[in-house]
């Protein structure tokens, strides 16, 4: 039985403020790099305009989205969630656009704005797979369940890759990963994947496009191919160390106009060049903490399916933060990922809001009432 007397104050009284003081935190940061950009003939003026819109949006949608039960969603919803990805997706590889014009698929131009469907795909996925995990969990190191799995975790990546988003691809692969770890899936699996992937490789290497090759290797060592592949690598670290510790100031800096895709892929970059060290290292504290806060929430999770959605959410963070912040620093190979409530993008910082609206009805639907029975 469910129970409707608990008043909306009382609800919104036990949202997790340090999340949401985090999520500004970390904007804060992104607008005003965006607006230290305002003047620059090559950006929009209106980008951190677009940029605190959706943030105020989509903390408006998150708690929207964290007064509803979660576990009643997922339970009625989960195999919907499915399908509607998979719409979104196949809409993608109809009608979706580049900027670039490289042959990727990345978003849908409504006109207005730019749709970008993975973003909102993710929280989705999170979803249904959190759902599907908790109907086999006892049972999740069953050849038959894992393979059901698979195939679940298999249509939303394959189709990602269809696109050529290889960047969200790869995030798609770090959920699924992280989140059946957290249901209990066996070492033994992961090892056996990992073994795989290393006998594989140096059968699959010669069959890789030279480009193909030069990209993963240019991924660890951009001086191999400093005027092409690694252009962007270098011209990042280039950026960030022209910032120094203190940085040129909010409307100072020059190394970030020679940098492609400088407020999307490498905004990253343009904060350290305009504000030093200080502002990155706020970032990470505040990503950081956020994690553990919600860490903290799956812990205590009344279902094991906010667990699971909670795993899947952190999977994000830790996933796009960790290969952006590696790319922009020329560690890791340029694939093309946002970095959370950084990265310009309307689509992206609504998406990344909503989603948090997941943690928060987990938090929200903890506290377990006289008489509402709980389900095994």
């Amino acid at each position: 039985m469910k129970v409707f007397s608990t008043s909306l104050k009382e609800k919104l009284g036990r949202l997790d403020f340090v999340i949401i003081f985090c999520g500004f935190g970390m904007t804060l940061i992104s607008v005003l790099t965006l607006y230290g950009i305002k003047d620059d003939y090559n950006y929009s003026g209106r980008m951190y305009l677009v940029q605190l819109l959706a943030a105020v949006a989509g903390c408006v949608g998150m708690i929207a989205i964290a007064l509803f039960d979660y576990d009643a969603i997922v339970t009625k919803l989960w195999t919907a969630l499915i399908g509607i990805s998979v719409l979104g997706l196949v809409a993608v590889l109809l009608f979706g656009k580049s900027p670039q014009d490289d042959g990727q698929k990345l978003y849908i131009d409504l006109g207005i704005v730019n749709l970008q469907v993975s973003e909102f795909v993710k929280m989705m996925t999170i979803m249904s797979f959190s759902k599907h995990l908790d109907l086999v969990k006892k049972k999740i190191n069953h050849p038959k369940s894992l393979f059901a799995l698979m195939c679940h975790a298999g249509i939303i990546a394959g189709m990602m890759l269809l696109t050529g988003d290889l960047g969200t691809t790869l995030v798609f692969f770090c959920i699924f990963a992280v989140m059946i770890f957290s249901a209990g899936l066996s070492l033994w699996y992961f090892v056996g994947a990992v073994g795989a992937v290393i006998i594989a490789f140096p059968y699959i290497w010669p069959h890789l496009a030279e480009y193909q090759q030069m990209r993963i290797l240019c991924g660890f060592d951009p001086y191999l191919d400093p005027s092409d592949y690694g252009y962007h690598a270098i011209r990042s670290i280039e950026t960030i160390a022209s910032g120094g510790f203190w940085g040129q100031g909010i409307f100072g800096g020059s190394e970030y106009k020679t940098l492609p895709v400088a407020t999307t892929d490498f905004l990253f970059s343009v904060t350290c060049e305009k504000f030093g060290f200080i502002p990155a290292a706020i970032y990470l504290v505040l990503m950081t903490v956020m994690i553990f806060r919600i860490i903290r929430i799956a812990r205590k999770s009344r279902k094991d399916v906010g667990a699971y959605m909670c795993a899947g959410v952190i999977a994000i963070l830790i996933a796009q933060t960790t290969e952006n912040m590696g790319m922009c620093l020329g560690m890791l190979p340029v694939i093309g990922i946002t970095m959370p409530f950084l990265t310009y993008g309307g689509s992206s910082m609504l998406a990344t809001w909503l989603t948090l609206g997941l943690v928060q009805s987990v938090k929200l639907h903890n506290t377990k009432y006289y008489f509402e029975r709980e389900g095994t």
